[in-house]
């Protein structure tokens, strides 16, 4: 790849773009403006000089990535989509942060062509290029580096590495000796509230250090392009560790007034200081988004040549390759071999099976004919049925194992799946605890909102899991996870429906939550057909109920018992398995009125919060309180979830008369 831009056009692109980070914010009333202008000239090295990518094609396999964890820096990361030719155009920085614009706020994944990750609560995108790292070495170790051989590259500053999740990912990573990630600390020493001591004092060099990466300490040449490169370069040859370069940058250069300033961080320059600042640069003092076209154009056309000329290599070797194709195009779309459905288990009813186990037995049957996935825990691999029988452990010495390990690591955990997802090639699962979802929120949050395929395997997921008590025992999860828009939810009645759930994540898009229980339960008659697909089904009772029971997960056993009791009683009783409300929501009305009639008594059960649960039922048996530390059976009884309770709630619901 010989094509290389003219020291110029680097200087003048470099110029636009610092113009572009004030006029965009200063347009909006709104942005960052002062980290994108002193890092302009490092996005320039990375996107102009390093990279391996292609506008013409955002996403061919073998490009190198991309992940702007300091997304707030946005304008910086559009500005060079823009100069590339990935589709935005000047009217798009004009549009910054407006309605239905391709230059939202922060990088949207799903939005903008070229943003690998959606990030902006800060230490997020870090965790995302931890498991890009982990994907791209995986791809590398299990299909050859004549397909897949490139490097991450992230950029992260000082609120990514102060958050939480930065010490988590950070510690997977060195532990993992992921040598393919190249993280560039933005040392400016400036957050919102001001100078970072006020509020820090730790070493980040040595942090990293202790955590087992390579790590220089560049020092102030933020505007050096060929120390950059060289420091990037170096990086890129460390194959045993992550890289951490920190740059001692200034935020605001080269404005007079406002560099090193924190009004630099968070609010636009008024137009004075846009205009003096400007002139410093060489820029036309009253025009905004002042772009020449020949500068543009060179600009494009350069980047358009190395990209093609790094993708036809691949193509090439691509072409060459002798591996196993099938398996190649099933990884990257995240899903199973033609076939692959059918060694999906079936369980008899009667039998009695935990649903973590009944996942754990789907992982199993399938885990050669899904040859993305890759399943792990946060220390809770037995105990959430995400252990893969005869796959070996993925380490350092073992890349192309397909379990994966996150240790007591629950937020570095979920962000990584997200990045492995991105990246593609790559299902990840991951399990722990529903309780603990709460450490995961904000990643699950950036996944349902870009659409992320990751698999998330949630146990012990009500009262029943016992004598750990209020402390484990998730009361206000489900209620908290169904708000989450994009996040398909199953919680399965039984083995059955945990296994249609499985198929169900891996057939479609987007992220999924399986709610799954630590004690077992019994195989269903009419689960193994059930229409789990539709969200809800009618699982027993007449075609003209007087009542409706409507049960999730471990509480549909206990309607089927109700159910029996109160059709003994005189009342004609219809049980309905609702396993996903989300599913359930997207079908035609005509679909969910002849499961659940209109003007038909209906009462949930489900061992959890009954918030929410006024859209489908008129009463609910619930639990709107913590738990309590006893064996799951007695804690159950004593919080309601027993049949006395469903068959006096029901009477009571009933004798109300029609709603």
């Amino acid at each position: 790849m010989n094509e290389r831009f003219s020291l110029d056009l680097e200087q003048q692109a470099i110029t636009l773009v610092r113009g572009f980070a004030m006029d965009a914010p200063r347009r909006a009333n709104s942005g960052h403006p002062g980290t994108a202008m002193a890092l302009a000239p490092l996005a320039h090295v990375l996107f102009g000089r390093v990279m391996r990518h292609d506008p013409a094609d955002a996403e061919w396999p073998d490009r190198d990535r991309f992940v702007l964890s300091a997304g707030h820096a946005s304008i910086l990361l559009y500005s060079y989509l823009y100069l590339s030719g990935y589709g935005l155009e000047l009217s798009d920085l004009e549009a910054f942060r407006q309605w239905g614009s391709l230059t939202p706020g922060h990088p949207e994944a799903e939005r903008t062509r070229g943003v690998e990750v959606t990030t902006g609560p800060l230490g997020q995108g870090l965790a995302n290029s931890v498991g890009m790292a982990i994907a791209e070495r995986n791809l590398r170790a299990r299909f050859g580096a004549e397909v897949c051989d490139h490097h991450i590259f992230a950029i992260a500053g000082d609120g990514c590495l102060q958050e939480g999740i930065s010490h988590e990912a950070a510690s997977l990573a060195g532990h993992q000796s992921l040598g393919r990630l190249v993280v560039i600390y933005d040392d400016n020493h400036i957050t919102i509230d001001g100078d970072t001591r006020l509020s820090s004092s730790d070493d980040p060099a040595e942090r990293f250090r202790a955590y087992g990466w390579h790590v220089e300490e560049l020092g102030e040449v933020a505007n050096e392009l060929d120390i950059l490169e060289t420091a990037v370069r170096g990086a890129m040859a460390v194959t045993d560790r992550p890289s951490l370069l920190i740059l001692r940058s200034h935020i605001g250069y080269p404005s007079d007034k406002f560099t090193d300033n924190p009004k630099a961080h968070g609010d636009p320059f008024p137009p004075e200081e846009i205009a003096a600042t400007k002139a410093k640069l060489g820029l036309p003092r009253d025009v905004a988004f002042f772009a020449p076209e020949p500068v543009v154009s060179s600009y494009r056309q350069t980047a358009a040549a190395r990209g093609a000329a790094a993708r036809a290599a691949w193509t090439a070797r691509f072409k060459r390759w002798d591996g196993d194709r099938a398996a190649w195009e099933a990884a990257w779309a995240a899903t199973g071999v033609a076939g692959w459905e059918t060694k999906l288990p079936t369980f008899t009813p009667g039998e009695q099976i935990a649903t973590r186990n009944a996942i754990g037995a789907c992982f199993n049957a399938t885990v050669d004919l899904v040859p993305g996935l890759i399943a792990g825990a946060a220390d809770l691999t037995g105990n959430t049925g995400t252990r893969l029988d005869g796959q070996v452990n993925q380490e350092a010495e073992h890349p192309e194992g397909r379990q994966l390990h996150y240790g007591i690591r629950e937020h570095a955990m979920a962000a990584a799946m997200t990045g492995m997802a991105h990246h593609g090639g790559v299902l990840p699962a991951g399990g722990t605890f529903l309780v603990f979802s709460d450490y995961m929120r904000g990643a699950i949050r950036l996944a349902a909102l870009s659409q992320a395929k990751v698999l998330y395997v949630f146990t012990h997921d009500s009262v029943g899991l016992g004598e750990d008590g209020p402390t484990h025992q998730p009361i206000e999860h489900l209620a908290g996870l169904r708000a989450i828009p994009g996040l398909r939810i199953i919680r399965p009645a039984d083995a059955n429906e945990t296994a249609a759930a499985y198929r169900i994540a891996v057939e479609r898009e987007g992220p999924t939550a399986f709610v799954l229980s630590r004690q077992n339960l019994p195989v269903l008659e009419g689960t193994a057909t059930g229409a789990v697909d539709k969200g809800a089904y009618v699982l027993a009772g007449v075609d003209q109920p007087a009542l409706v029971l409507i049960g999730t997960g471990s509480e549909v056993a206990l309607c089927i018992d109700a159910a029996s009791r109160l059709n003994a009683d005189g009342v004609a009783t219809r049980v309905v398995s609702m396993p996903s409300w989300d599913l359930f929501a997207a079908q035609p009305d005509s679909y969910q009125s002849m499961v659940l009639p209109t003007g038909v008594p209906r009462l949930s059960v489900e061992a959890a919060a009954t918030f929410g649960w006024s859209r489908w039922a008129d009463a609910s048996v619930g639990i709107d309180r913590f738990g309590a530390s006893a064996p799951g059976a007695v804690a159950l009884v004593n919080l309601g979830i027993n049949v006395d309770n469903v068959v006096r709630n029901a009477h009571a619901l009933v004798s109300r008369g029609k709603p």
